[in-house]
């Protein structure tokens, strides 16, 4: 297993920034690279340069656009044959690269996703796993139907769904993971680990707790948006089952 993991940290003005870089780095899996991308940080930028002085990060600067416009920033700088997302606040734990190119490599995926556990503003772990009840398709595709179970910083995609699907929705400030992970499923299987390798990070200043409103409006909006799609996929998978059941 020799195939680059480029990890992309979108960062504006996060406190925890260096915890999320250190643990980029400190994947016992040695093909990987960093980068951060700045979404117009004022605050915490010192924080980054002693990785950007040694070159142990790729560093892109940019007008603040939002976590969509920063990741597409990031895998347009990218070359790894891999892409992982770490959001500024979180941490993965040593052995996620790892672990997750292997099962990728065993299994021919494109796309797959694990489970995490949260830790509060001090890094204490405040939860067991979070356990996903997917037991087949079907239940996974009922469940995106209506909601978004998937952290996106558990997510591993091969580079090549880029080129196949687009880039994230820079129109959709909070729900552009969502949205993609409805295009994705449309093309490929998204595979689920039962791991958990990543510590998500509760807090004051998180997205989800400051904008919930709007957050729950625009879900409702990529759910219409996909509504079709995601009938016409559990309608086939349905019928999948029952074929099978009758042989």
């Amino acid at each position: 297993m020799n195939k680059k993991v480029s990890i992309i940290i979108p960062f504006y003005n996060c406190a925890y920034v260096e915890e999320a870089v250190e643990s980029a780095l400190n994947q016992t899996y040695p093909h990987i690279e960093v980068i951060v991308v700045d979404d117009g940080s004022t605050q915490h930028v010192e924080k980054l340069e002693k990785y950007i002085d040694t070159g142990r990060i790729k560093y892109c600067k940019k007008e603040n656009g939002g976590t969509a416009s920063a990741l597409n920033q990031g895998i347009r700088a990218a070359d790894g044959e891999y892409f992982c997302w770490l959001s500024s606040d979180d941490v993965f734990l040593p052995d996620k690269v790892l672990r997750q190119v292997e099962f990728m490599e065993q299994t021919g995926s494109m796309a797959s996703f694990m489970s995490f556990y949260f830790i509060n503003e001090n890094s204490q772990v405040i939860s067991e796993a979070m356990a996903y009840p997917f037991t087949n398709k079907l239940l996974f595709y009922k469940m995106l139907r209506v909601n978004c179970p998937i952290n996106g910083c558990t997510v591993m995609l091969d580079s090549r769904v880029f080129d196949e699907i687009g880039y994230f929705d820079e129109s959709l400030p909070y729900t552009h993971d969502y949205d993609f992970w409805l295009r994705l499923i449309q093309v490929y299987d998204f595979l689920y680990i039962p791991l958990a390798l990543l510590y998500y990070r509760v807090h004051g200043e998180m997205g989800t707790k400051k904008h919930a409103i709007t957050i729950k409006l625009e879900i409702e909006k990529v759910k219409n948006k996909h509504s079709a799609a995601m009938k016409s996929l559990i309608k086939q998978e349905i019928a999948a089952i029952v074929n099978k059941n009758s042989n």
